[in-house]
């Protein structure tokens, strides 16, 4: 049976909030491998109408994952495919790519690396092979620039084999604050919100139909980490002034299945305000570092690297408000 677009598009939105929104339990750090005979984590699964994405896990990464713990999406328009994030290796990117060919004749003309880490931006050399421009914001190139090598011996350590091939391109051009494509019918702003997450991340926003790929400005059903130069406040500003303002009805997490903005705000935002006052009110106490560690975090215990994250987050967070 043939459905008409609008009432494609009305059956896709119900399958998308009874099934990416309430079957939480299939996203699991646990569950090693969700696509095996591939190096991709998970099949990619179509979003919304020409918005694809392959969900990574939601764990560390590992030999067994490929490194495939974020979300590789794609869009497909009538003049070509843009790819969000190239993957921790070119062996991944170029598992992605086999799947695209499989959903599109399409060739891909655009690569977008989401922020500066290894499983954004390490894939770079299979694309650039194959002569598709890859940007970034300029924060995040930078980051990439600098840490690159270590970033690259880390995914060579864990995947092993898997890595052969991967060499450290650079994005062929970076951007400052919005970088707007517009491909077949379709708008896609690239935007820098604000900071975030890490250095340079953006979201990728698509207006018409009131979807963003969020990237690491938001998480869902895993424990977000905070590194060392993560400034909380200034993310919970950037999310409040700019990321709340798209008013998005479907949103690709950076880590974890897609959902809505209720979902997100209660694992990322709400999280940051928790720790932040969990944190505040250790201080006001008169609270050590070495006892910051163990703040009471529970309320969280259900989410995936919980164990390994909780206690580093609230050490990062009291460095960060001691002298705030």
């Amino acid at each position: 049976m043939r459905y008409s677009r609008g009432l494609y598009i009305i059956l896709n939105t119900i399958f998308f909030f009874s099934f990416f929104s309430t079957n939480v339990s299939h996203s699991d750090e646990d569950i090693k491998d969700q696509y095996p005979g591939n190096l991709l984590y998970s099949k990619p699964v179509e979003v919304i109408p020409n918005v694809w994405t392959a969900i990574g896990a939601t764990g560390p990464p590992t030999y067994e994952n490929t490194g495939h713990n974020n979300n590789l999406s794609f869009i497909v328009t009538s003049e070509g495919v843009i790819v969000i994030n190239s993957g921790a290796s070119a062996s991944l990117a170029q598992a992605l790519h086999e799947e695209i060919k499989q959903i599109t004749n399409q060739p891909v003309v655009l690569v977008i690396n989401e922020n500066g880490q290894g499983h954004a931006m390490l894939g770079n050399s299979y694309w650039y092979d194959q002569e598709v421009p890859i940007i970034a914001h300029e924060d995040a190139a930078h980051e990439f620039n600098e840490n690159g090598a270590q970033i690259l011996e880390r995914m060579q350590n864990y995947n092993r084999e898997k890595a052969i091939g991967t060499r450290l391109v650079n994005p062929t051009k970076t951007f400052a604050d919005k970088h707007v494509v517009k491909l077949g019918n379709k708008v896609i702003e690239v935007l820098y919100l604000g900071p975030a997450h890490s250095p340079g991340d953006i979201s990728v926003w698509l207006p018409s139909e009131k979807l963003v790929i969020a990237g690491d400005m938001a998480f869902h059903e895993r424990l977000l980490p905070i590194f060392p130069e993560t400034n909380t406040a200034d993310w919970l500003e950037t999310w409040e002034n700019d990321f709340e303002k798209l008013h998005a009805v479907y949103v690709i997490p950076g880590h974890g299945h897609p959902t809505n903005m209720a979902q997100i705000r209660r694992y990322t935002r709400d999280y940051l305000i928790f720790i932040r006052k969990k944190i505040g009110s250790f201080l006001d106490a008169g609270g050590e570092l070495q006892d910051a560690y163990y703040v009471d975090q529970s309320p969280f215990s259900h989410l995936n690297t919980f164990n390994e994250l909780a206690a580093r987050n609230a050490g990062r967070v009291f460095e960060e408000m001691e002298f705030e």
